[in-house]
Parts: C-alpha cells; sequence; structure tokens
C-alpha cells in the first residue's frame, strides 16, 4: 500500500466460505492513493494471458505483472499493466492477453515503450492494484477511482493462465 511512500491507505485480505478472495479498505489521497495485493506465480512461455473471475465495485483497477524485482525510481525493469473496469456489484468474467499489456514505471510507460519486451516466463508476480493512475499514465477519474478519503472493494474468485488470446 503506499504506506511505503508516507500514504494512510488501509486494506485487508479476506478469504471467504465461498473461496473468494476480498480485498477492501479505504483509499487516503492526502500523502498516497493506492494500494495492491500481489502473488507469486510460475508462468510458462505458453502462458499467453490470464482469465480474472471477479466482482467489482464500478472502480477501475490495474491487473500488473513484474519479474519480480523491487520497483521504484531506480527499477530497471518494467511492470507490466492494464486496466480493468469493474461493474458495481457485479461479477465478470475478464481475459488479459499478454499483448495487451503496457510497460510501466511508477504511474506511467517510458517514452521508449516499444524496446521492451515482455516474456511471460520471466514474470514472478501479478496483482491487482487501485491507483491515481491508469496504465498509460493518465489520472484514473474520480467516477472510477474516488477522491478524497473513499472505500473500495473487489472480490476475485479465480485467476487462471490461458494459453490462446
Amino acid at each position: 500500500d503506499d504506506g511505503v511512500m508516507g500514504g494512510q491507505s488501509e486494506t485487508e485480505q479476506i478469504l471467504e466460505e465461498d473461496g473468494a478472495l476480498a480485498f477492501a479498505g479505504t483509499i487516503n489521497t492526502n500523502g498516497g492513493g493506492f494500494c495492491s495485493i500481489r502473488t507469486k506465480v510460475n508462468l510458462s512461455e505458453n502462458t499467453k494471458g490470464v482469465k480474472l473471475k471477479l466482482l467489482g465495485d464500478g472502480k477501475t483497477y490495474k491487473f500488473f505483472v513484474t519479474d519480480g524485482t523491487s520497483g521504484g525510481p531506480m527499477a530497471k525493469r518494467p511492470s507490466w499493466q492494464k486496466d480493468v473496469p469493474t461493474k458495481t456489484g457485479e461479477w465478470q468474467d475478464v481475459s488479459i492477453a499478454f499483448s495487451d499489456l503496457t510497460p510501466n514505471f511508477m504511474g506511467g510507460p517510458p517514452k521508449d515503450a516499444k524496446n521492451y519486451r515482455f516474456e511471460s516466463s520471466q514474470m514472478k508476480v501479478l496483482g491487482l492494484m487501485l491507483s491515481l493512475k491508469l496504465a498509460d499514465g493518465r489520472p484514473n477519474p474520480k467516477e472510477t477511482y474516488g477522491e478524497g478519503i473513499f472505500p473500495f472493494e473487489v472480490k476475485i474468485k479465480s485467476i487462471e493462465e490461458s494459453t490462446t488470446t
């Protein structure tokens, strides 16, 4: 969460009886404004994307994958991101092709984004993030993010590898 940069957002993860993972909390844009949940993965070179089943709250989250190296202003490798708009109170099946991911450093794509190459077998971490910025670096609008201090909740029922796009 943004506490790593002095922010005040608070989150929790709860495994529900139906097997869904609820990721919820309060975003505080005073000094911060982001949170994420992640897990380690071992993807094969044949993996072309992922399929998510999630229940949203109308906010736009970012799906991301990384090679597991640390990020921040000194990062040498990008995280790879795609916006995931959610519908309030509706289970959604979301397919994300790795070919649709954008390389990202600290809130936006680098100017030389076309020079970066995504390799699924190098990716070791995937997750969801709620952030002030969208994957392309533009601001996440208050209608799909929020403003000030506000609650959020997304439930993740499943994440599956896909060998087709």
